[in-house]
């Protein structure tokens, strides 16, 4: 499968953004997804993830209250809503395909990255 983010960019501390990643191929719902994020200088770091079906959901602490991670399949689509943003929430967000839905980076496929910056 492959994967194409988008919906990064600018915003102020406060605000909000929505990323998508659209797959391709015709198996889309049987991967569960994640979403992943580096920022300059630090590893790279779980952000949140969602099972096949959409009903399972994990989120870093980080972000929980603030992300909603949720899918499409017939779209073959899974995107993140980012609420009330903060400066340290600027990295490059990665979407990420993989047979079984985790936490840790062990994904197989991987998007190109797109990248959020929240200024203070």
């Amino acid at each position: 499968v492959q994967l194409q983010a988008s919906g990064g960019g600018l915003v102020q501390a406060g605000g909000s953004l929505r990323l998508s990643c659209a797959a391709s191929g015709r198996t889309f719902s049987t991967y569960a997804l994640g979403w992943f994020r580096q920022a300059p200088g630090k590893e790279r770091e779980f952000v949140a993830a969602i099972g096949l079906s959409g009903g399972t959901t994990y989120y870093a602490d980080s972000v929980k209250g603030r992300f909603t991670i949720s899918r499409n399949n017939a779209k073959s689509t899974v995107y993140l809503q980012m609420n009330s943003l903060k400066p340290e929430d600027t990295a490059v967000y990665y979407c990420a395909a993989n047979g079984v839905v985790s936490t840790f980076g062990d994904y197989n496929y991987w998007g190109q990255g797109t990248l959020v910056t929240v200024s203070s």
